[in-house]
C-alpha cells in the first residue's frame, strides 16, 4: 500500500501547490485513487504521469519541471534531484515456498538478491537459508544501489563473489540472466508469487545476442544511440564507441522503438541506453541494435567468450 501521510506531510512541508505523480506500468491502475485522495487531504493539484516508465532511471522530466515536487513510485533513489521523492512500493508475498523450492538447487555458499520490491524480506530468505545448513553471504552494491543484496536490471554490484550459486527471489528472467552472464555462477531464480524455482539456462538468449552480433559483422555505417532519460545518459561513452566505429553518428532518442530506427542509413546501431532495448525487441529493429559490451566483441576488442550484459555503474 501507498504511505498517504508520508505523501501528504511532505506536500505540507514543502508547501507544494502542484504535485507530480510517476507510476511503473503495473502500478499505474492505482493512480487515479490516490491521486484523488492526496488532493482531497492537501488540496493540491495532482498531475499523473502517463507516459511509460521503466525504472527508477527513467523520470518525466517534462512533468518534473511542471510541478513542485515529483513522487516516483515503485523504485528505489538514483537521482539526487531534491525535487523528486522516490516511493518504494513493498510486495508482502510469502517468500518461504519459493526458497524451498530453490534449496536443492543450491550450492553451499550462497549469494543473495532481489529487487527492491522485495528487499524487506532479505533478513526471511537468509534465515530459511542458514536454518536449510547454507551460508547465505549479502553484499553492498555501488552508488546506483539503495540496499544491500539489491539488484537493478542494469546493475549487478551487489552480487557478491566467491560464492557456489547465485539465488535471485523475484519474478521475471532479465535480472537473473544478467547475473549468469555476468558472473558465470549457476542462478537460481525463485519466484515468491508462484513459489517455483529454477536454474537459469542462458544459451538460448546467448545464440540470440551472437546471431545479432553476426549481422553486424559487415556493417560499414554504424549510429550510436545516447538515451536521453536522466539516468541512462551515457555521452562519453557514446562518444567513445563513435571513434571506434569510424563511420558513426550520435543519435540522441528518449522512447527508442524499431519504428524511430527506420529512417536513418545506417548498417547497425549500438545503443548506449538501457542494456534491455538491445534484447527484449531485438527481432523487430530494421537493423542490429547492439550493446556497448557487443559491440566492443564485434570490433575486435573483447574475446567472443566474454558476452556479458551491459551495465549502467555508479560510483
Amino acid at each position: 500500500m501507498f504511505d498517504v501521510p508520508k505523501i501528504t506531510g511532505i506536500i505540507s512541508a514543502r508547501n507544494a501547490k502542484t504535485i507530480g505523480f510517476q507510476f511503473p506500468e503495473g502500478l499505474k491502475r492505482q493512480a487515479p485513487a490516490l491521486a484523488k485522495e492526496v488532493e482531497a487531504k492537501t488540496g493540491a493539484l495532482v498531475i499523473i504521469s502517463g507516459d511509460p516508465c521503466y525504472g527508477a532511471c527513467d523520470i518525466d522530466d517534462a512533468l518534473l519541471d511542471m510541478v513542485d515536487v515529483l513522487f516516483h513510485f515503485g523504485h528505489s533513489r538514483i537521482s539526487d534531484d531534491d525535487r523528486i521523492v522516490f516511493m518504494e512500493y513493498y510486495h508482502d508475498v510469502d517468500v518461504d515456498r519459493a526458497v524451498a523450492s530453490a534449496l536443492p538447487l543450491l550450492g553451499q555458499k550462497v549469494g543473495v538478491v532481489t529487487t527492491v520490491q522485495h528487499i524487506h524480506k532479505l533478513d526471511d530468505i537468509a534465515k530459511i537459508l542458514t536454518d536449510a545448513g547454507r551460508e547465505p553471504v549479502i553484499s553492498k552494491g555501488d552508488s546506483r544501489i539503495t540496499y544491500p543484496g539489491q539488484v537493478l536490471g542494469c546493475n549487478f554490484s551487489a552480487v557478491p563473489a566467491g560464492v557456489d550459486s547465485f539465488l535471485f527471489v523475484g519474478s521475471g528472467n532479465f535480472h537473473p540472466m544478467g547475473m549468469r552472464l555476468a558472473h558465470k555462477v549457476p542462478v537460481v531464480a525463485a519466484d515468491p508469487f508462484t513459489g517455483e524455482a529454477r536454474l537459469v539456462d542462458v544459451e538460448k538468449i546467448m545464440k540470440q545476442r551472437y546471431a545479432v552480433m553476426a549481422k553486424a559483422m559487415d556493417a560499414k555505417k554504424w549510429g550510436i544511440i545516447v538515451g536521453m532519460k536522466s539516468g541512462q545518459q551515457r555521452l562519453a561513452l557514446a562518444k567513445r564507441l563513435k571513434d571506434i566505429a569510424g563511420d558513426a553518428v550520435l543519435i540522441s532518442i528518449k522512447e527508442i522503438s524499431p519504428d524511430r530506427l527506420l529512417n536513418f542509413k545506417v548498417d547497425a546501431y549500438v545503443s548506449t541506453a538501457c542494456p534491455r532495448i538491445a534484447i527484449d525487441d531485438a527481432g523487430r529493429f530494421p537493423a542490429p541494435v547492439l550493446t556497448p559490451v557487443e559491440f566492443e566483441m564485434v570490433k575486435g576488442l573483447r574475446s567472443w567468450e566474454d558476452l556479458a550484459l551491459d551495465e549502467i555503474a555508479g560510483d
